[in-house]
């Protein structure tokens, strides 16, 4: 495929505002670096919402000898965030929207005996490309590969949407696979000749070779070797050849799996004929430093510790992941639900991007087997459902998908509060709904009912869940309760929801939100600002939380055995509950070597036991040949270090700074409860208009039109609303504003 040159070494970096025509290495500050790259790997994960967002500038120069050979050369960025130009020796080359997609272009006519490139990557707010408003930190840089390419003037295309210019389209009958091979080329006259090849590891299995204006051919594999998901993940691949004569001009390799899926509203997800349920997680690729500016052992670590997980499914959330990453999907059969950041709030502007981000998304990634739904977009509705340009947006979205894909579903995540009768509900083939009951407001136990209402009014629709979990970090309790943000909170709030989820084999697929943690700049939440704590396993992937193995009993067959609470120690209770998390039939635990109690797997993976806690205690739970230890230790006050501190504006909120007299409201009162009174109501809409009135650029969010999301808020304390308004979009409201409310409250009876 060409001759590739790497040129990520050696680049130049300045945030200087300079000017791109003529020579720029003389101008302005310039650090050296090497891609990829981002300039927020620190100020983008540590809170305020005030990272670097504006255009930066990469140069490197180049001479005309190191070009790879080729009739043409182009350059491909595989990420650049969010929108670039591309200059050498002061000439525009391409420009391109759309942050987490591959682009090229063609330098050639640009060719000088030296050449000084420089990349304008421009990460601003702006209205016309996504993402621009959402839940997480949108990193500026090259942050992915970039490559030089030599090609000869008769060749495959690089001009197709960044994609292999190769779609490969398997339709399983019976035993046998027809398979149609389309390629995409440029100057290609009839007089040369397309060498087409199917292959099974190293075995040529089918063939042909033909006039190069031959662009579509049928094969058929007989006996065909099925992608099976995690069960075998068969690959096939596809090499076409351009050739003049017996020189071979250009060529592609790509790779395909052979399989049939169906999405059922009562059955959920099949594969091949056969059950297949799809629970796992979403997916952010972003880690402590550099951003998304990850090495492939970056990917293979994130992949092994979903592997060992036991997911069957990814939600690659909320933009185009690394090829590479594909690439090790296909390889071990995970199921994959693709999107673009189509995200959070409708940009009017915006449509053309979305239409070509989801050309990009599609024409990429076309030939991997894992991906099975298109998503056209997350939670867009949080100003609400019924804006005539979103609808249309979605459609059109939606129409293209099917236009350019006969062969896969289309799909979104709908955001909580929007109502399930709406319009824009039905249009894709299938949905998920991001649901958060028991962390944002209500509790665990209405997750369940919920989707049965669903599925009961609308029986033929499939429904899945495409985002659910709760915040922990290392904080720790005997009593978790909602918003603690302990490990021990979020523990319990995954083992209700693996009951609910077990219970309701139609949920087509769910997906935890979020394997790992993350960084969103904007949020100010758990003790730790600029983070979305939601993660199975820590920003730096060094801990998997507990949590992490409640679905690892669950989902993973090897068997396994595993103490929760290893972190908290110190624990005051004469009693204290000690949970295990194991697949096998029975588990035995031992304090101080003492048997306490030998247990039977009930229905699900989950074992409590009490033990006594005198002094220091060591835990043993055994598990056939497994066993797993920790230590408890006797105290009489709490540990400090496990409490989250209450930190309002950078000051410590403490509980005797809050007047809680008896028979009238405070801080630690539902919305709910409040809202049940007149003058609560109009406290609570005065909050509301102050609040909302100032938004820094966090979660943008119209109250107004958002009825779904006051009845979500009931269920929080107003503690827990005034802490999250940074998040919301409202403006941080300090530690003297609260006891000020707090004071109002202290007026109105219950």
């Amino acid at each position: 495929m060409g001759n590739y040159m790497l040129i990520n070494k050696d680049w130049n970096f300045t945030k200087s505002d300079i000017d791109v025509k003529g020579k720029v290495l003389g101008k302005g500050q310039w650090t050296k670096v090497d891609v990829p790259y981002t300039w927020n790997g620190k100020d983008g994960q540590d809170g305020g919402n005030d990272y670097y967002r504006s255009t930066c500038y990469f140069a490197k120069v180049i001479k005309k000898e190191e070009l790879p050979a080729g009739d043409e050369v182009y350059i491909q960025f595989e990420g650049v965030n969010s929108s670039a130009d591309i200059y050498i020796n002061g000439k525009a080359v391409a420009h391109h929207d759309g942050g987490y997609s591959t682009f090229r272009a063609n330098i050639t006519s640009y060719i000088a005996e030296e050449m000084e490139l420089v990349v304008a990557v421009d990460n601003s707010k702006n209205e016309v490309v996504y993402p621009q408003n959402a839940d997480f930190t949108f990193y500026g840089g090259i942050y992915r590969d970039v490559n030089l390419i030599g090609v000869p003037s008769s060749r495959f295309d690089l001009d197709y949407y960044g994609g292999p210019a190769v779609k490969v389209t398997p339709v399983v009958r019976g035993k046998d696979a027809d398979v149609k091979i389309e390629v995409y080329l440029n100057n290609a006259s009839a007089d040369l000749r397309l060498e087409y090849s199917i292959m099974d590891g190293a075995a040529v299995i089918a063939s042909t070779t033909v006039s190069a204006t031959e662009t579509v051919r049928d094969f058929v594999i007989k006996n065909v070797h099925l992608w099976n998901g995690r069960k075998d993940p068969h690959l096939y691949n596809a090499r076409i050849t351009l050739k003049d004569g017996k020189k071979d001009l250009d060529s592609r390799t790509v790779r395909f799996g052979c399989r049939t899926f169906e999405i059922d509203a009562d059955r959920g997800f099949i594969l091949n004929g056969e059950e297949y349920p799809l629970r796992g997680v979403s997916r952010h690729q972003d880690r402590p430093g550099i951003g998304n500016a990850l090495t492939h052992s970056d990917h293979e670590e994130d992949l092994e510790l979903i592997l060992e997980m036991g997911a069957t499914t990814i939600r690659l959330a909320h933009y185009q992941h690394d090829q590479y990453f594909y690439d090790l999907c296909d390889e071990k059969g995970l199921v994959l639900w693709a999107e673009i950041p189509y995200i959070s709030s409708h940009m009017p502007g915006g449509r053309v991007n979305t239409i070509s981000q989801m050309k990009e998304l599609i024409y990429q990634n076309y030939n991997h087997p894992s991906i099975v739904v298109w998503g056209l977009s997350n939670e867009i509705t949080m100003g609400g459902a019924s804006d005539p340009d979103l609808i249309e947006n979605h459609h059109i979205l939606n129409d293209l998908c099917h236009d350019i894909d006969k062969t896969r579903l289309t799909t979104m995540a709908v955001v909580s509060m929007c109502d399930m009768s709406e319009e824009y509900v039905r249009i894709p083939d299938t949905r998920s709904y991001n649901h958060y009951f028991g962390w944002y407001g209500g509790d665990t136990s209405m997750n369940g009912p919920w989707f049965d209402n669903y599925h009961k009014a609308y029986p033929k629709e499939p429904i899945g869940i495409s985002e659910y979990g709760c915040e922990a970090l290392n904080w720790h309790t005997s009593n978790p309760a909602q918003g603690d943000y302990t490990e021990e909170y979020q523990a319990y709030y995954h083992e209700e929801l693996i009951k609910q989820i077990a219970q309701r084999p139609y949920l087509w697929a769910t997906h935890v939100w979020n394997m790992f943690d993350f960084a969103a700049d904007a949020r100010a939440e758990g003790g730790e600002d600029g983070m979305n704590h939601k993660g199975l396993v820590t920003f730096d992937r060094k801990y998997k939380k507990d949590s992490f193995y409640a679905y690892k009993a669950w989902l993973n067959p090897e068997p396994m055995v595993h103490i929760c609470g290893k972190r908290y120690v110190d624990r005051v209770e004469d009693i204290t509950k000690v949970t295990v998390y194991s697949n096998c039939d029975s588990v035995e635990l031992y304090a101080n070597g003492e048997l306490v109690e030998k247990q039977k797997k009930d229905k699900y993976p989950f074992f409590y036991f009490d033990v006594p806690n005198v002094g220091k205690t060591k835990i043993t739970a055994k598990a056939g040949n497994l066993k797993d230890e920790s230590v408890i230790n006797k105290v009489s006050e709490p540990n400090p270090d496990y409490i989250l501190p209450q930190v309002i504006g950078g000051e410590v909120l403490n509980w005797f700074d809050i007047e809680e007299p008896e028979g009238y409201f405070n801080i630690n009162c539902t919305l709910g409860e409040i809202m049940a009174k007149p003058k609560g109501m109009l406290l609570f809409g005065k909050l509301m208009k102050d609040m909302m009135g100032q938004k820094p650029g966090g979660m943008d969010i119209d109250m107004s039109k958002s009825d779904g999301l006051i009845k979500m808020m009931k269920g929080f304390t107003v503690k827990r609303i005034l802490s999250m308004a940074g998040t919301m979009g409202a403006a941080p409201v300090s530690k003297d504003q609260i006891i000020e409310i707090n004071k109002a409250l202290n007026k109105i009876k219950r």
